[in-house]
């Protein structure tokens, strides 16, 4: 058998969002700002949650985790983008770069699956209010958060796994900020139908699945809802739930386009928008949204910014 002469990459070159200097500098304070707010925004949530006993109930609880997602998810991808708008380097190493598609990996499909989860809360809540505490259980809703923690985890090893078996020769250009499945997917070589078709299955049931599962969800609840003869009783039972349903339109809507709908070098410029929408905007929003819709967890941040301040 003859020997190949290929050379295999050692590192990639990242692409940022503009080469214009001027546009670098806004993009740069812009992020730096998006990544703190970020940051602040879930760490208070997770402050306020923790420190206040009133709030130990499932729906903060799984609040909790989604803030640790976003925390995570805004670390693996922000930082390496300050750092290649700042000019500081455009590579990132062949082993850095399997790490933060091993961790974006597991970060959106974790969260696919809570929102999942979160929607099925509310379905019980509004749903089947006299066995709420029951059906969700101090118990159940650890085995559900540790499930999707898990069950995301092992989607991604065997992502990784089979991404690592892979060849990459030559091009070591990649089209967008980041290091992700079907971006890598197009630039390595040698066999790739068995990546495609796992990557395939893992996006049908985390990704269509689990939204189908939460349409449902919601198809439960509106149907509730409008049962409900009162207009206040009706404005309550909604404000429960909006929040989420505006985080699950967000996010599912970002995600589908990058996994459904890219995967071709003529959808990169867009891909990178939409990839800012679900890495930095929707982690510094999830806060937002969560706090200036629900009283609970406002008046728990009041009390703890005092404490903060002392």
């Amino acid at each position: 058998m003859a020997p190949t002469n290929l050379t295999a990459v050692v590192e990639f070159v990242l692409q940022g969002l503009s080469e214009n200097p001027q546009l670098q500098g806004v993009f740069s304070a812009l992020f730096l700002l998006l990544y703190l707010t970020a940051l602040a925004g879930n760490g208070l949530i997770l402050m306020a949650i923790c420190l206040n006993l009133g709030l130990h109930i499932p729906m903060y609880f799984f609040l909790t985790n989604l803030a640790m997602l976003d925390i995570i998810c805004t670390s693996t991808v922000l930082p390496k983008l300050l750092e290649i708008l700042m000019g500081q380097g455009s590579t990132i190493s062949y082993g850095g770069c399997m790490t933060q598609q091993f961790f974006l990996t597991w970060i959106l499909g974790a969260e696919l699956l809570l929102l999942t989860v979160m929607a099925y809360d509310r379905y019980v809540a509004i749903c089947r209010p006299l066995h709420y505490h029951t059906l969700m259980s101090r118990h159940l809703c650890v085995l559900l958060a540790g499930s999707v923690w898990a069950v995301s985890g092992v989607n991604t090893c065997v992502q990784t796994g089979l991404m690592a078996r892979l060849t990459f020769c030559g091009l070591n250009q990649i089209h967008t900020f980041l290091c992700e499945l079907p971006t890598l997917l197009l630039l390595a070589c040698g066999p790739k139908n068995l990546n495609n078709i796992i990557m395939a299955i893992a996006a049908f049931y985390i990704g269509v699945v689990d939204f189908l599962l939460t349409m449902l969800s919601y198809a439960f609840i509106i149907s509730s809802i409008l049962r409900i003869r009162s207009a206040e009783g009706k404005r309550r039972a909604f404000s429960t739930c909006s929040s989420h349903l505006l985080v699950v339109c967000l996010y599912y809507s970002t995600l589908i386009y990058t996994y459904l709908l890219s995967g071709s070098e003529s959808s990169m410029e867009n891909g990178k928008v939409v990839a800012i929408m679900y890495t930095a905007v929707s982690p510094t929003l999830n806060p937002l949204i969560y706090t200036l819709r629900n009283k609970d967890v406002k008046e728990a941040l009041r009390r703890v910014l005092p404490t903060l301040s002392k």
